[in-house]
């Protein structure tokens, strides 16, 4: 093929200059699901061709959509899906585009940027501060506002009169960690707040697992929490 619109191929995977917004379409009105094209990745499977013209000619035998009453899948078929791709995208996705104002633009760019980095801090903090809750069989609780500013305290666990520190500090998965910079840089606050308060300070750290959701990476921690819980009962 030789279109303007291709920007180059590799055998039979090739690559189109506007396959982001191609993308787009496809996934947003499922033109690319089991529903509509069958299960690919089962038949591919099933297949287990060595050339794509194996592939091919397995697929269109062997195709048909994933639901009640699903039709077979041909060359036609897969051609129609291209037809009502433009349509979508060059009526409903256009008409779309003509509405967005510059202010919805500065809105969404503000709100992807802030609003939505923190709500995404706030809900990880929230689920690693549940785990931690369950482990160590103790309430923790949302440390003052001011404890958090003198001595980088986010939570606290209370025992008697004293009170232990938690600081939960998010890491990228597979990132480095180097545990000796954050206790350095927090040292002093945190010995203020065991001078005063009778409890150590302890970092939690969270990284995200294979499921994306968080869990405690340095889970020895915990053992080290009940220790002082220990100590201060």
């Amino acid at each position: 093929m030789d279109n303007e619109w291709i920007t180059g191929s590799d055998g039979k995977n090739l690559k189109f200059k506007r396959e982001t917004l191609l993308n787009y379409g496809m996934n947003r009105w499922g033109l690319n699901k089991a529903h509509s094209v069958g299960s690919t990745s089962e038949l591919i499977r099933n297949c287990a061709p060595t050339k794509y013209d194996e592939w091919e000619e397995y697929y269109f035998t062997n195709a048909t959509q994933k639901k009640k009453d699903g039709i077979k899948v041909t060359r036609e078929y897969i051609s129609g899906l291209g037809q009502t791709l433009h349509i979508k995208l060059s009526e409903v996705v256009q008409s779309e585009l003509d509405s967005i104002t510059e202010e919805e633009c500065c809105d969404y760019a503000y709100n992807l940027v802030l609003n939505r980095t923190y709500e995404g801090y706030k809900s990880e903090i929230e689920t690693i501060y549940g785990q931690l809750e369950s482990a160590v069989a103790k309430k923790i609780e949302p440390a003052p506002d001011k404890w958090d500013r003198k001595y980088g305290v986010d939570f606290f666990i209370k025992i008697k009169e004293k009170y232990i520190g938690i600081q939960i500090k998010p890491i990228a998965s597979g990132q480095a960690l180097n545990q000796y910079q954050w206790i350095e840089m927090h040292k002093k606050s945190h010995e203020k707040f065991e001078a005063e308060f009778g409890g150590k300070v302890f970092f939690v750290y969270s990284v995200k697992a294979g499921t994306g959701k968080k869990k405690i990476y340095n889970t020895e921690v915990i053992a080290e929490i009940l220790t002082e819980i220990k100590r201060l009962s």
